[in-house]
């Protein structure tokens, strides 16, 4: 059925429907030279649809004629969309040519996948990540969810990419990559090291850089997951998934929220973000058929870590790794904040007996050390006890073990990096703890 559109207010175009109201998500095309794809967002009584102008297209008008489509917007799926780069709407962005329906099916990205009524969880795998701070606290384990915390600099992307080159090239595992409100340069830089290190082959990639409006930014998780969920639920392979950067998901949500004209919730923020979050997170797991295991960046503004939607973020997250800025400014690489660092999935059942002690003796070691540089910084060093003095020599030990180079970073600095397997890693720690 046809619809008029009655106003435009920035990316909001309000269409009058006088029967046959679209469906939200649903996708309707404007009767213009562009055919202009609108998205649907609500619906008000009155038969009013607001819609929200995907590609920016400033040469609508009022009056103009609209037609529902009958389908939301829909991605390519399927072994052709390996290797590739594709926006939101799942168009080429590396200058190859689009894939048509015959090369790659499509498929609704709010179409969400039937509810897991048998799905058992089986015995942790971990997957080595070749980075021993990680390895160590925050076990990366199949089918669960890494969150990497941190304000703007400290090296979310880099140990992101990292994880990437090291994951990739140990598994067997399809990657993702949803690069959401990014810089472009950093896409760039995360291209020609795929390729670079023939990881391509089995990698996609869904991005919408930061000066894209917020319609394709809120929508590019999304569109990675969906493309995602069709290896895990039909060739059921597991899949490696990558978000850089979450916070950006909801700075996206939040700016479509003003323009809609929404009263924010008590955080400043739209609404329904804690279950548009929700639902998200929710689709990036594991069932019957296959496992998506996830990394995400989390923005941290202004490096406040109690900020609500990085706090709700967090809790949606298995492990938490958090880079400290103060630990940046000391050469540390990663710059882990030891200290608030955390992981469930930390357990002698996950890990084994052995991890698990030396877990609890390193922690223990870096607390002490917490507070021994408050009483260092009054009286000395010198004027600690023997065994004081001993733990504070390990703890910075340790911290110093967990430095190393990245791999990702030898085209930029020259200098080869490190990749520890896991027991390296852990024999590392027994020679200081121990």
């Amino acid at each position: 059925m046809a619809g008029i559109i009655v106003s435009i207010k920035d990316l909001v175009v309000l269409a009058q429907f006088d029967e046959g109201m679209p469906n939200i998500n649903e996708l309707i095309v404007v009767d213009n030279e562009n055919k202009t794809e609108l998205l649907v967002d609500h619906l008000e009584p009155g038969g009013v649809a607001f819609c929200l102008n995907i590609r920016t297209d400033r040469s609508l008008k009022k009056g103009t004629r609209v037609e529902k489509v009958g389908k939301g917007i829909e991605v390519p799926i399927g072994q052709k969309t390996v290797g590739r780069i594709l926006n939101a709407l799942g168009d080429p962005l590396d200058g190859l040519p689009p894939l048509t329906p015959e090369e790659a099916p499509r498929k609704d990205i709010m179409k969400l996948p039937p509810r897991s009524t048998n799905f058992t969880v089986g015995k942790a795998e971990i997957l080595e990540t070749g980075i021993k701070v990680i390895d160590f606290f925050t076990p990366f384990v199949k089918g669960r969810k890494i969150g990497v915390i941190g304000g703007a600099g400290v090296g979310k992307t880099v140990t992101t990419m990292e994880l990437i080159n090291n994951t990739a090239r140990s598994s067997n595992s399809l990657s993702f990559f949803a690069g959401i409100g990014e810089r472009i340069r950093e896409g760039h830089e995360l291209w020609d090291t795929l390729r670079e290190n023939d990881l391509l082959k089995n990698t996609s990639m869904f991005f919408a850089q930061m000066n894209e409006n917020p319609v394709q930014r809120s929508l590019i998780g999304i569109s990675a997951t969906a493309a995602a969920e069709y290896f895990r639920d039909e060739e059921k392979r597991d899949i490696l998934f990558f978000a850089d950067n979450m916070f950006r998901f909801v700075q996206a949500r939040n700016e479509l929220s003003t323009i809609l004209d929404q009263v924010p919730n008590e955080g400043g923020y739209e609404p329904t973000i804690f279950s548009d979050v929700k639902v998200l997170q929710d689709r990036l797991s594991s069932n019957e058929n296959g496992s998506i295991t996830s990394v995400q960046t989390i923005y941290v503004p202004a490096d406040d870590i109690s900020d609500p939607a990085v706090q709700f973020i967090q809790h949606e997250m298995d492990s938490i790794i958090v880079l400290s800025r103060k630990v940046a400014e000391q050469g540390i690489r990663p710059a882990v904040d030891l200290n608030l660092t955390n992981s469930s999935l930390l357990t002698p059942e996950i890990v084994g007996e052995r991890h698990y002690m030396l877990s609890v003796k390193v922690q223990a070691l870096l607390q002490k050390y917490e507070s021994l540089k408050g009483i260092i910084a009054i009286i000395g060093e010198n004027e600690l006890s023997p065994a004081d003095r001993a733990d504070y020599a390990k703890a910075k030990k340790l911290i110093a073990n967990f430095t190393q180079n990245m791999n990702v970073m030898t085209k930029h600095n020259g200098v080869p990096g490190d990749y520890f397997t896991r027991e390296e890693t852990l024999k590392s720690i027994e020679e200081i703890v121990v």
